[in-house]
C-alpha cells in the first residue's frame, strides 16, 4: 500500500506580504550566518515588537523603504494601514528570530492558527493558550491585538515553531483596510487552527496544514 505525504498549503501573498517576505529573507539568512549587520538590524527591530509605528519613529527607515513606497505610494488610499502592518510583521519577526541561529523563524505557508495548534500536545487543547489565540483574533483595538500577538510570538519562539510573516502582514493589512476584514482573518486563523494535523510516523516533518488559509 502506497502512502502519500500531505502537502502544505501555500497561500499566495499580496503586495504587502510579498514586500515583507522579500525584506525578511536576506535578514534571516544573514542572521543565521552571524553577519554583524543582520544581527544589529534585528536587535533594532526587536525594540519595536509590540509597539505601534508612531511609538518608534526611529525604525521607519528600517521597516519602510523605497521598495515599500513603490508598492504603496504616499497617495495610496490605505498607505497608513500598509505601513502599520509591515512594521508590525517585521518587528514581530525580529522578536521571533532572536537567538535562533540554526533555523529561520519566517517560513512560507505556516499560518498563525496552525502554528498555535502546533504548540499543543497532540489530541489535547491547551485552554489558556486557545483563549489567548481567540482574544488576538477578536481584539477590536489594534494595540491590544498587537500585544496579544507579541505574547503568542514569544511562545512560538520558545517552542521553535516558525510562522509565515508575509502572510501575517497581509492579514494585518486586511484587518485594517478591507471591509469585513477582521471577520475574514478570524475565520482564516480559526481554519488553520482546526485543520492542522501533525505528521504521522513515516510522513516525516513536524506537521502540516492541509487546508487553505485565506489571507
Amino acid at each position: 500500500m502506497t502512502t502519500t505525504t500531505p502537502t502544505e498549503y501555500m497561500p499566495a501573498l499580496h503586495d504587502l506580504g510579498t514586500f515583507v517576505d522579500e525584506r525578511i529573507r536576506p535578514i534571516q539568512g544573514g542572521y543565521m550566518k552571524d553577519r554583524p549587520e543582520a544581527v544589529a538590524l534585528l536587535a533594532k527591530l526587536r525594540r519595536g515588537a509590540g509597539k505601534p509605528l508612531a511609538d518608534v519613529p526611529e525604525l521607519i527607515g528600517l521597516t519602510l523603504d523605497h521598495d515599500f513606497y513603490e508598492k504603496f505610494p504616499v497617495d495610496h488610499s490605505h498607505v497608513e494601514h500598509a505601513e502599520a502592518a509591515a512594521h508590525e510583521a517585521l518587528t514581530l519577526y525580529a522578536l521571533h528570530q532572536q537567538s535562533k541561529r540554526d533555523q529561520g523563524m519566517h517560513r512560507r505557508g505556516r499560518d498563525l492558527g496552525g502554528a498555535v495548534r502546533r504548540l499543543m500536545p497532540a489530541g489535547t487543547i491547551d485552554e489558556p493558550l486557545r483563549r489567548r489565540f481567540v482574544q488576538a483574533g477578536s481584539a477590536v483595538d489594534h494595540g491590544v491585538r498587537l500585544d496579544r500577538l507579541r505574547g503568542i510570538v514569544k511562545l512560538l519562539r520558545a517552542a521553535d515553531v516558525p510562522l509565515d510573516y508575509g502572510l501575517l502582514a497581509d492579514q494585518l493589512y486586511t484587518i485594517r483596510a478591507v471591509r469585513g476584514g477582521p471577520a475574514r482573518v478570524r475565520t482564516a486563523w480559526g481554519r488553520g487552527f482546526q485543520s492542522y494535523r501533525p505528521a504521522t510516523a513515516g510522513e516525516g516533518g513536524t506537521g502540516t496544514t492541509t487546508s487553505p488559509t485565506d489571507g
